[in-house]
């Protein structure tokens, strides 16, 4: 094609762009299908990806202090990561949802306590209204 056309195809796609109602692209009202979507920010979850914790046995510890220990232990909050995110307590059993960096449990013992993910084998527990506490949880074994 001569130079020419091309460039009188390339000025009149712009020019039916710009002047013709965008569909689709979000600048109409939304249609069913698109209400119907989830919305950024409406549920407790940050969003991300889905994904599993480790396996293994997980332990909890408050911070200690220098003339003593440090770090406490606090047994009661110790859990052990499965297969098909589920958990094992002392209280018993349930299952977690992670997305992104946060896990919240949904079932079990635990639930409805959320975690930020700090790293591979350490997480950090969140108060209700989001703020880190001061509980951190650190995978000790793969559970074997």
């Amino acid at each position: 094609m001569k130079t020419r056309y091309i460039f009188l195809l390339v000025v009149s796609a712009a020019a039916a762009a710009a002047l013709l109602p965008a569909r689709g692209q979000g600048q109409t009202a939304p249609t069913n299908r698109e209400a119907s979507r989830p919305q950024a920010g409406t549920g407790p979850a940050t969003g991300g990806v889905l994904g599993i914790l480790r396996h293994g046995d997980w332990q909890c510890a408050l911070p200690g202090d220098a003339g003593g220990e440090a770090f406490i232990e606090v047994p009661a909050e110790a859990f052990r990561t499965g297969t098909a995110s589920s958990y094992e307590s002392p209280a018993g059993n349930g299952i977690y949802l992670m997305r992104g960096t946060e896990v919240l449990f949904t079932r079990g013992p635990k639930k409805d306590q959320r975690f930020r993910v700090l790293g591979e084998n350490t997480m950090q527990k969140l108060n209700p209204d989001g703020s880190p506490s001061k509980l951190i949880c650190t995978r000790v074994s793969n559970g074997n």
